[in-house]
C-alpha cells in the first residue's frame, strides 16, 4: 500500500477529497481526516483539554474507538471523534491514521515525543519534513486528508487530491519559511478557535 495525501484551507474541501476517494472504492478504513472542529461535527459529548494536553491520552483514546469502529461502519465522515494534539489543541479525527496518533499522542504526553501528528505521519510513510508542513497547516485550521492505497489507485488518488485543491507543500513550506517559521513546535500554544478564522492563516503564519 502507498500513502497518499493532502492539506485542505478548509473541512468543507477535504471532506469533498474523502468523498471523491471513497467514489473510487477506496474504503473508508483506509482514509483518515484531521482538522479542527468548529461546527461540533465531533459525535459524543465534548471534552474539556488542558493547556499542555494533560488529558490528550484519554481523549485520544475516545477519539479512536469513535473514528475506527464508527467510521469505519456507519461511513468516515460520520465516526468523527474530538481528541487533542499537543500543540495543535483540540481537533476532530477519523480513520485508520487516529489509531495511529493516539499512540504517539500517549507517548508525547509521557515521553515528550516530537509531537503525536508528526509521530503518527511519519509512522504511515510520510516524511518528515512533510509532516511538519501538514502539521503546522492542521494547527493554523487546515484539515489533512491521508489514504491508503493500492499502486493502481495511486495516480488517480493523487489528481482527486490535486482537484480536491490540496495545498502544494512546497509552496505552503516556503511561505511559513519567509515568515520565520522552521518546523513544527508541539509545545507551542494552540491557537484560539476565534484566530482559525482570520484570512490567510491557513496559508502564511501570523506568527
Amino acid at each position: 500500500m502507498t500513502t497518499v495525501s493532502g492539506l485542505f484551507d478548509s473541512y468543507d474541501a477535504g471532506s469533498a477529497a474523502v468523498r471523491e476517494l471513497q467514489s473510487l472504492g477506496i474504503a473508508s478504513n483506509d482514509i483518515s481526516i484531521v482538522g479542527p472542529d468548529r461546527d461540533g461535527r465531533a459525535t459524543g459529548e465534548p471534552r474539556s483539554f488542558g493547556a499542555k494536553g494533560d488529558h490528550v491520552a484519554a481523549d485520544a483514546g475516545q477519539g479512536a474507538e469513535i473514528g475506527g469502529a464508527v467510521g469505519a461502519v456507519g461511513g468516515l465522515l460520520a465516526g468523527l471523534g474530538m481528541l487533542a494534539i499537543p500543540g495543535i489543541g483540540p481537533v476532530v479525527a477519523a480513520g485508520w491514521l487516529v489509531s495511529t496518533l493516539t499512540g504517539a499522542v500517549a507517548g508525547a504526553v509521557v515521553g515528550g515525543a516530537a509531537g503525536g501528528l508528526i509521530g503518527a505521519l511519519t509512522e504511515a510513510g510520510v516524511p518528515e519534513e512533510h509532516a511538519h508542513v501538514y502539521a503546522e497547516g492542521v494547527r493554523r485550521g487546515g484539515t489533512l486528508v491521508i489514504a491508503r492505497v493500492g499502486p493502481e489507485q495511486e495516480a488517480t488518488a493523487r489528481s482527486v487530491l490535486d482537484r480536491a485543491g490540496r495545498a502544494d507543500l512546497d509552496t505552503r513550506a516556503r511561505a511559513y519559511r519567509e515568515e520565520g517559521w522552521s518546523r513544527f513546535d508541539p509545545d507551542g500554544q494552540p491557537y484560539a478557535v476565534d484566530d482559525l478564522d482570520r484570512p490567510g492563516l491557513t496559508s502564511s503564519p501570523r506568527i
